[in-house]
């Protein structure tokens, strides 16, 4: 019974550090995921026929980007 309280205790720690990784992970590169899902949809568009609207929405990454390290130099002093 011991051994088993110690073996969830431990599976538990360890998916809590999993989850830790894994928020760590999102919080470093959300920000070339969304740029990158953003030039597909661009992609995806103008190959359409919606040129404009590709054009437009290709303009996207660079904002996302920009502003990604925007905010990035202002939390780092």
């Amino acid at each position: 019974f011991i051994a088993h309280l110690f073996s969830l205790k431990y599976f538990y720690i360890f998916k809590f550090y999993q989850n830790l990784l894994k928020m760590k992970f999102l919080e470093k590169y959300y920000p070339i995921i969304l740029a990158f899902l953003s030039f597909l949809y661009s992609v995806y568009l103008w190959f359409t026929g919606n040129e404009l609207e590709g054009i437009y929405v290709g303009l996207w990454p660079i904002t996302i980007l920009g502003f990604a390290i925007a905010i990035r130099q202002r939390r780092n002093p």
